[in-house]
């Protein structure tokens, strides 16, 4: 890289910390509103940068605020398929007014710890809907269940739901373990699994994977909710306090 661009990189990093503003007054020595009275942009992003080299712990909130704003945008300009379920592939209210989107995989132990925050999520906000978004990024026995899961999906949200939960409990995928939650549910196992492989299903996890990519998304369990993603079992409070300000910033 270039002594420019890492002194335009600087500079950014600075600004997005929010000491741009305080920099460029010192370098003017006046600020008429927002407006700065010089426009030496060289003299500006050096006095940036010295102040950078100076004081760099400044730098990790600069990229958490660059990270915030990128992953915003990838959110906004992926909104539509983000928050249309597949088929059934949802709980919670069909009206909702917030949206929140879980990636996760049946093989996750993270995902499986952070099913009860859900539940009480759902069981106490009747304006909220969870899309499920499967990725089986954990092995073979991922992907099988994966498949099962949105094979039931095509059956309605009712059905999703109950084998959802059912595969929860029924523990770390298998052949055994889908089967008893596909019975558990009301399934009949062979016609589901004669059903799993259909183009559409598997485009879904495709879908998924492409999403997971373009997100950034660090792993399983990973939440989408208005402009925020979340990576990690984060627990209940964080979730919540996630969703409010989802709804707060409609």
């Amino acid at each position: 890289m270039s002594e420019g661009a890492k002194t335009g990189m600087i500079a950014a990093l600075a600004l997005a910390a929010g000491v741009g503003g305080t920099l460029l007054a010192t370098q003017s020595g006046a600020v008429t509103g927002t407006a700065v009275s010089t426009t030496d942009r060289a003299a500006i992003e050096a006095i940036v940068r010295e102040y950078i080299l100076t004081h760099p712990e400044i730098l990790p909130e600069a990229m958490q605020n660059l990270e915030k704003r990128e992953a915003a945008k990838q959110v906004s300009g992926n909104r539509a398929k983000l928050e249309a379920a597949f088929a059934g592939a949802w709980e919670g209210a069909a009206d909702a007014d917030v949206t929140l989107v879980e990636f996760f995989d049946y093989s996750c132990g993270y995902c499986r710890a952070a099913r009860p925050d859900i539940d009480k999520l759902l069981a106490e906000d009747p304006k909220l809907r969870v899309v499920y978004r499967e990725l089986p990024i954990l092995g073979e026995d991922s992907q099988k269940a994966a498949l099962i899961s949105l094979a039931v999906a095509k059956q309605g949200a009712p059905a999703y739901a109950a084998f959802h939960k059912a595969m929860w409990a029924a523990g770390r995928p298998s052949a055994a373990t889908v089967e008893q939650a596909l019975r558990a549910a009301g399934q009949d196992p062979a016609k589901v699994e004669g059903s799993a492989n259909a183009s559409d299903v598997r485009a879904e996890i495709n879908n998924n994977l492409a999403l997971q990519r373009s997100l950034a998304l660090s792993g399983t369990p990973s939440w989408i909710v208005g402009e925020s993603v979340i990576n990690g079992a984060v627990g209940y409070d964080e979730l919540k306090a996630a969703i409010a300000e989802a709804r707060r910033a409609k």
